[in-house]
């Protein structure tokens, strides 16, 4: 991913809780809202991207909310800075960056999308559109990574 302006290189080197954290939290909760809480509040502990980097650019197409998305290699492992204009989608970026963040481009490749939510308990939770922009920002992160 080349874009023409990127944030410096500090702003990619921030902790994500790791999946198995996440989808282990996500099993206990009780029900759908619980869920919907919790992807708020992965949310929150994002970092927020400068408004100087919410360029046309850097935003994920097939996202119905604003969405941006940077991407880096460094010692053989990817991390993405990422961000939306909304708090949901903000959290869903959490869900995924905890999968993908820090990650080497073999296991950015074998990730597998649609089984890593179905086991969060998204599925035919998210409004279509939501799903699909989801899955938008999951195919950016993926494809990021390819040479």
């Amino acid at each position: 991913m080349t874009l023409p302006i990127m944030p410096p290189a500090a702003e990619f080197a921030y902790q994500v809780e790791d999946a198995a954290t996440l989808l282990a939290r996500f099993e206990q909760a009780p029900n759908w809202q619980e869920r919907y809480r919790q992807i708020m509040l992965l949310g929150k502990t994002l970092p927020t991207l400068a408004d100087a980097f919410r360029l046309e650019s850097a935003q994920v197409k097939g996202c119905e909310s604003d969405a941006w998305l940077y991407h880096i290699e460094q010692g053989g492992k990817h991390y993405y800075l990422a961000d939306s204009d909304t708090r949901i989608v903000k959290g869903l970026i959490g869900l995924l960056l905890s999968a993908c963040h820090g990650k080497t481009q073999d296991q950015i490749l074998a990730f597998e999308p649609t089984t890593y939510f179905k086991h969060l308990g998204l599925e035919g939770q998210l409004s279509p559109s939501r799903t699909n922009g989801l899955h938008a920002l999951a195919k950016a992160m993926i494809e990021a990574v390819k040479p």
